[in-house]
């Protein structure tokens, strides 16, 4: 491994590939970058076909990222922590790929315990030894802005997409805009960019009535950050003429988290004391959806995920309580996409017979 050209790789999550490539390019010059391809039925079965038979869907889709990148050339694998038990599946996705014969090095940039530029810093510099602390602040705050920039278009993009009067202009525009974010050469090159491209967005025509229908969709970050794994459920809310909003984006889990207490807070009478990853998140911020008036909150999970599991409860009190629905999800690999749509189908139809029911209370 010594002598061998590096060539590093790390699992998918969304776009932000974009970002994490962009960040290693420039921080680590020396060493190769291999983007693994974008996320199929094919990278699940993989996963799943060498995963224990129970572990969350998440493993399964890292590592079938894992094992395309390795298959595609990857002998150095970022492997990232969590606030779960998902924080201690690096040492057996790398057992797991060493038993299947795969020779790499394997190194992880985030854990639970160190989330912070210095952290970074140090870790990064153990492959880059002719690293600065100043290159590294710089293209690391850099990233961040980038991903910001993301989120911001992203947020844009959910209130607004089911809403176009050009069918895919949405989707078009954000394919633009996401290429064009490789070539940044500095702050003033991506706020320019970002401008641009978030006016354009504006410009948009969309037939957006005064009182859509929304919908909130909390629940664990892979599944709701990763459109494949939770069966593109956004962009199926959003073929119905749905508003969606999603508060976890990884702009918001590195900068914006509300702090725990602040959490509990909003939760009030429906939860004491955290509950793990984004358990607590999920409470406190279906209770605020519900006292803002939306129509539903959709709750999606891998199966099994346990801090989430228990924050069902609580969630169904609070749909009881404030008369929303909630739809729950749990996906696995053996989750099918058909059953998805038709339980969102039926979801719709509820909603919306439910907003005509209103309607005619408040004409009576």
């Amino acid at each position: 491994m010594a002598s061998q050209e590096k060539i590093i790789s790390f699992p998918h999550m969304g776009n932000y590939h974009i970002a994490i490539e962009f960040l290693i390019r420039h921080v680590l010059e020396n060493i190769q970058v291999l983007t693994p391809p974008p996320i199929t039925k094919k990278t699940l079965e993989l996963g799943a076909k060498h995963s224990p038979d129970f572990v969350c869907v998440p493993f399964k889709y890292n590592l079938g990222n894992y094992l395309e990148a390795l298959d595609g050339g990857a002998n150095l694998l970022v492997q990232s922590g969590g606030g779960c038990r998902f924080g201690y599946y690096g040492e057996i996705q790398e057992q797991i790929l060493r038993d299947l014969g795969y020779d790499f090095e394997f190194i992880s940039i985030i854990d639970n315990e160190n989330v912070n530029p210095l952290a970074f810093f140090s870790r990064f510099k153990r492959l880059n030894p002719q690293l600065s602390f100043a290159r590294f602040a710089y293209y690391f705050y850099l990233t961040f802005k980038m991903i910001e920039a993301m989120d911001t278009i992203d947020a844009t993009i959910r209130a607004n997409i089911g809403f176009a009067v050009q069918e895919g202009s949405f989707e078009k525009l954000q394919k633009e805009f996401l290429q064009k974010l490789p070539s940044v050469n500095g702050f003033r090159s991506l706020d320019r960019i970002y401008r641009h491209y978030h006016a354009l967005f504006r410009q948009l025509e969309v037939n957006k009535p005064a009182n859509p229908i929304r919908v909130g969709i909390v629940g664990e970050l892979y599944t709701l950050m990763e459109p494949f794994s939770s069966c593109f459920i956004e962009k199926e809310l959003a073929k119905k003429g749905i508003q969606v909003t999603r508060f976890i984006t990884v702009s918001y889990l590195l900068r914006h988290h509300p702090k725990s207490s602040d959490l509990l807070k909003w939760a009030g009478k429906y939860l004491e004391y955290e509950i793990g990853a984004d358990g607590t998140d999920s409470v406190a911020r279906a209770k605020m959806l519900a006292e803002a008036g939306y129509d539903g909150v959709i709750h999606i999970k891998p199966f099994g995920c346990t801090p989430e599991v228990n924050s069902m409860p609580m969630m169904q009190n609070i749909s009881n309580d404030y008369k929303m629905p909630v739809l729950y999800f749990s996906f696995d690999a053996q989750t099918s996409e058909t059953g998805v749509h038709t339980r969102l189908e039926a979801f719709h139809d509820m909603l919306m017979m439910r907003r005509e029911a209103n309607t005619w209370q408040n004409v009576i």
